[in-house]
C-alpha cells in the first residue's frame, strides 16, 4: 500500500486580538426586597475608585463566602478562612489582623453577611416560584389594603422626621405642629380610639 500523499496543511489563524479575561458576573435577583443591591453598588464603587479590588468587600467576596460555605458547610467560618481556596476573603480584614478582637468581629461580619445573602436568595426563590406558578397580586385582597396602609404610615412618618428635624432646628411653628399631633394622638388613645 503506498504512503498516503503530503497534504499542506493550512496554518491556524492567529486571533488578530488577545482574548479578554471574562467580566466577573454574580447577582442575586432579590427584587429591590433587600438591601444588598444598594450594598454591592456603594462597596464596588469605592473598591474601584480606590483601586482596591480585594481590600474591600464587594459581590466578589460575597460569592467566595457563598461557595466556602456550599463547600464547608454553614456557619464554618473558620475552615472557610483557612481554606486557600477562598483566600480572597481573608484580603479585606488584613488591616484589622492586630485588633485584639479581631477573630471575632472577621466572624460576626462573616456571619451577618451570610444571613444578608441567605435572605435575598430566599427572596429570590420565592420571587422564581410566583413567577413559575404565574402569581399576581389581587387587589381585593387583605394584604394589598395592609400594604396601602403601610405606606401611608410610612410617608407619615417622614413627615414627622422632617418636622422633627424643624422642630429640634428651632422652628417654632413646626414644634408646635408636631406636638398637637402628639396630644391628639394621646387624646385618641385614652379614649380608646385608633391613633
Amino acid at each position: 500500500c503506498p504512503p498516503p500523499p503530503d497534504v499542506p496543511k493550512d496554518p491556524v489563524p492567529e486571533p488578530p486580538y488577545k482574548a479578554e479575561k471574562p467580566r466577573f458576573m454574580f447577582n442575586i435577583a432579590d427584587g429591590g426586597f433587600t438591601e444588598l443591591h444598594t450594598l454591592w453598588q456603594n462597596e464596588e464603587r469605592a473598591a474601584v475608585s480606590s483601586g482596591k479590588l480585594n481590600e474591600i468587600w464587594h459581590r466578589r467576596h460575597d460569592y467566595w463566602l457563598l461557595a466556602g460555605i456550599v463547600l464547608h458547610g454553614y456557619a464554618r467560618w473558620t475552615d472557610i478562612q483557612n481554606d486557600g481556596a477562598f483566600g480572597v476573603i481573608n484580603e479585606p480584614f488584613k488591616g484589622e489582623a492586630s485588633k485584639g478582637n479581631f477573630l471575632e468581629m472577621k466572624n460576626k461580619f462573616l456571619a451577618r453577611r451570610f444571613k444578608l445573602l441567605e435572605q435575598a436568595l430566599v427572596i429570590e426563590e420565592q420571587l422564581r416560584r410566583a413567577a413559575y406558578l404565574n402569581m399576581t397580586q389581587d387587589p381585593s385582597h387583605p394584604a394589598m389594603a395592609l400594604n396601602t396602609r403601610f405606606a401611608e404610615v410610612e410617608c407619615l412618618a417622614e413627615s414627622h422626621q422632617h418636622l422633627s428635624k424643624e422642630s429640634l432646628a428651632g422652628n417654632k411653628p413646626a414644634n408646635a405642629v408636631l406636638h398637637k399631633g402628639k396630644r391628639r394622638a394621646g387624646r385618641r388613645a385614652r379614649r380608646g380610639r385608633p391613633v
